[in-house]
């Protein structure tokens, strides 16, 4: 089965929890209070166009960017998800509960009317059994969260079994398997050191409500490694790591990701840059960049030292 696999957050924590658990639905509500049924076209892009008028009516104040942010939540549980499709939803206990999708979207005058059908598995997941990398990944603030690239994980600890971690890949994308390696955890690193990091100086990774919604951030042309937005919220940065593919590939990305934000999320007095970090110096990179404005090249170094002890 290709199913594709989220983390639903209760908006409203562990008490909007057991109303999922004990109704067999998930849902979301951001105090939009009117019926989508219908409204749900098959492409993102389409269907945030046609909420954003929505979303301001009931909500003047919203800015772009959250607008956005929810239109996406809504999106993913209407149309997003199909009937199979896996979501975790964490507990206070370090737990994961597991449901599949089993219906279609349906609205309810309820809190949270935005509601989607699920059976609940009775089996939970252990946090504590899940990679490091899969811990990190279910971080996101946001509501409702792709995980595709961790499935075949999310398998095996469904099924009861130990994760196996494969630091290969399949994507033939990816020149330096060893780089590719190497950078799985930058992102964590990043996302976990960022206010030591020169970025920290003019921006901070996107958050909403006090967490952080810029980490994986899903478009509707894949995910963005990390969202930021300048202290004076005049600019949005996307920021995307090399993880050893190919050069042309990680320009046309973020060119492509860039394009996402400035046409979804940006402002009329904001705009929109780029920025690609890399291990190594790469003269593929600069030549396209020459002509691609708004991407900025970092590359970054690993610092590793042994330290003899004395006994």
């Amino acid at each position: 089965m290709n199913r594709r696999y989220y983390k639903v957050m209760p908006d409203r924590g562990m008490d909007m929890l057991s109303q999922f658990l004990d109704g067999g639905f998930v849902a979301v509500d951001f105090d939009i209070k009117t019926d989508l049924t219908g409204k749900f076209s098959d492409n993102f892009s389409d269907f945030n166009k046609q909420i954003n008028p929505i979303i301001k009516q009931f909500k003047p104040e919203i800015t772009k960017v959250a607008a956005g942010l929810a239109a996406g939540c809504i999106w993913r549980i209407g149309k997003g998800m199909s009937q199979g499709d896996i979501i975790l939803c964490p507990n206070n206990d370090g737990e994961l509960h597991v449901g599949e999708v089993s219906g279609d979207y349906f609205y309810s005058g309820d809190k949270f009317p935005h509601r989607r059908k699920f059976v609940w598995s009775p089996n939970r997941i252990k946090r504590s059994d899940c990679s490091q990398e899969l811990r990190n990944g279910l971080q996101s603030g946001l509501s409702v969260y792709c995980v595709d690239s961790y499935g075949p994980e999310i398998e095996q600890l469904i099924d009861g079994h130990n994760p196996q971690i494969n630091l290969q890949t399949n994507d033939l994308t990816i020149e330096n398997p060893s780089v590719f390696a190497l950078e799985k955890y930058l992102e964590d690193f990043l996302i976990t050191n960022w206010d030591k990091t020169e970025l920290a100086n003019n921006y901070s990774i996107l958050s909403e409500d006090g967490e952080i919604v810029g980490r994986q951030y899903e478009t509707d042309t894949g995910r963005i490694d990390i969202l930021a937005i300048s202290k004076d919220s005049k600019t949005l940065l996307v920021i995307e790591l090399k993880k050893g593919r190919a050069s042309d590939v990680v320009v046309g990305q973020i060119q492509r990701y860039m394009g996402f934000v400035t046409e979804e999320l940006a402002g009329p007095d904001q705009q929109v840059r780029g920025l690609i970090i890399a291990l190594e110096n790469d003269d593929r990179i600069k030549r396209a960049l020459v002509v691609a404005k708004g991407i900025d090249f970092f590359r970054y170094e690993v610092n590793f030292r042994l330290i003899p002890v004395s006994f």
